[in-house]
């Protein structure tokens, strides 16, 4: 019986790349890939930007500087690990509309046009597949798709930004204020030179649209969602989290809330017993809540060149498998009844830190402001130090405006020197 031949063509050869062309090169492997996907699959050409550099583990016979060549050949399967928008877009919509199956590790380009490159997708009977967009080796994207595809999600809330919870989980450890750790983070090969993806959000928050888009349905075309960094977090906040039996940590979070749908990014105090609470360094979690199962939650390696590798290969499976067949999967569907709750609707506990001057009538000029904006405060800390003092609160439940509204407001006030970190509260499961 004749085997049948999958070809693959890879854009991209850096860590994630090679791994891939790795594994699928790797003779104690080949039996049990070909098994899987009742094909030989086998890369046919790999494009990069500069053919003249090095790649250990990659022949110099496959690599190629033409991209558009390489996808005028004859593939049945591109993988795309090269990253960004542009000219990314244009080759994945290229391959696509002939009919070839697309594997991306990309998660701003499917966030920002996944619905569309979907579409097109299923019009030309070819599958798109993301695994790795999300939580590096954690198979989350596949379990939402199968596993609880008949399943009502009531939330999706979990750690899914490696450099930003291995910032926090230092600054919980080791006492480390917020540079020093960064500093420790971008040494150790875990946040860029320039972090601002990471640190403010930007990450994570293309990773809650892909969640949001296969637990509710909602759209990937860029919609602007909630997005808090951690650059105003500071060390004195992580000790006060860690008084009150609690851990900062930076959520993704996509629920249900009276009626529509909330997506976010920003920190919280997760509780200690909190499953979250236990995911150090620059580990990823998934933590899903839904109407019959209850918790559940998935833990794994969020980045890095083989753990991410291995979820790209477990989608050039599934691709080669259905390409072998003649199938392809459906889609994610959109539910157009879907609305989304503004921000500012959604209310919290919240801790806030700033920084006073240590004169009278300091303190009730503060509260008053809170009063004006019908925040009410659960409890306050006050330490000084010389001719200043950091004032902590915790209010009680609030609107998200209403805090906005006080912090605004406190902002103009000339006895506050600066104000600090504004980190919502976890509080029977809600952030």
């Amino acid at each position: 019986m004749t085997v049948p031949i999958v070809r693959v063509g890879v854009l991209g050869a850096g860590f994630v790349g090679a791994e891939l062309i790795r594994l699928l090169g790797d003779p104690s492997r080949h039996v049990a890939l070909v098994d899987a996907a009742t094909a030989d699959v086998q890369v046919v050409g790999v494009a990069v930007r500069d053919r003249d550099k090095a790649r250990a583990g990659v022949a110099p016979s496959l690599i190629t500087d033409d991209a558009s060549a390489l996808l005028a050949s004859d593939l049945d399967i591109v993988v795309e690990v090269m990253g960004g928008l542009d000219p990314t877009r244009g080759y994945i919509e290229a391959a696509l509309s002939r009919g070839v199956s697309v594997v991306t590790a990309n998660k701003a380009l499917i966030a920002e046009c996944g619905t569309e490159l979907a579409r097109l997708a299923h019009e030309n009977r070819a599958d798109l597949f993301y695994e790795a967009a999300v939580g590096g080796a954690i198979p989350i994207l596949r379990a939402l798709r199968t596993s609880l595809a008949g399943e009502r999600i009531e939330r999706v809330m979990g750690i899914v930004n490696g450099t930003t919870n291995f910032i926090l989980s230092e600054m919980t450890s080791a006492g480390s204020d917020y540079a020093d750790a960064l500093a420790q983070a971008q040494a150790l090969g875990y946040a860029e030179s320039d972090p601002r993806a990471d640190v403010e959000g930007f990450d994570a928050a293309a990773k809650v649209q892909i969640l949001s888009s296969l637990a509710y349905g909602t759209e990937l075309t860029g919609e602007p969602i909630l997005r808090e960094g951690i650059t105003g977090v500071r060390a004195v906040d992580v000790e006060f989290a860690h008084r009150s039996g609690y851990v900062i940590k930076l959520l993704g979070v996509a629920e249900r809330v009276d009626g529509g749908i909330s997506r976010r990014v920003h920190p919280a105090m997760v509780p200690v017993d909190h499953p979250l609470a236990a995911v150090h360094g620059a580990m990823n979690a998934v933590f899903v809540e839904g109407a019959a199962s209850g918790p559940l939650m998935w833990l794994g390696q969020g980045a890095g060149g083989r753990p991410t590798a291995t979820a790209v290969l477990g989608d050039v499976m599934h691709a080669a498998r259905n390409r072998v067949s003649g199938r392809h999967d459906v889609p994610f569907s959109v539910d157009g009844t879907l609305t989304t709750v503004e921000p500012g609707d959604l209310s919290s506990v919240y801790y806030l830190s700033l920084d006073v001057l240590d004169e009278p009538g300091v303190l009730a000029s503060v509260a008053g402001v809170f009063g004006r904006h019908h925040v009410s405060i659960q409890s306050m800390e006050q330490s000084g130090f010389g001719d200043e003092a950091r004032l902590s609160f915790v209010t009680h439940v609030a609107l998200t405006r209403d805090v906005w509204a006080t912090l605004d407001e406190l902002a103009q006030l000339t006895s506050v020197d600066s104000i600090g970190a504004c980190v919502r509260v976890i509080e029977g499961g809600r952030a």
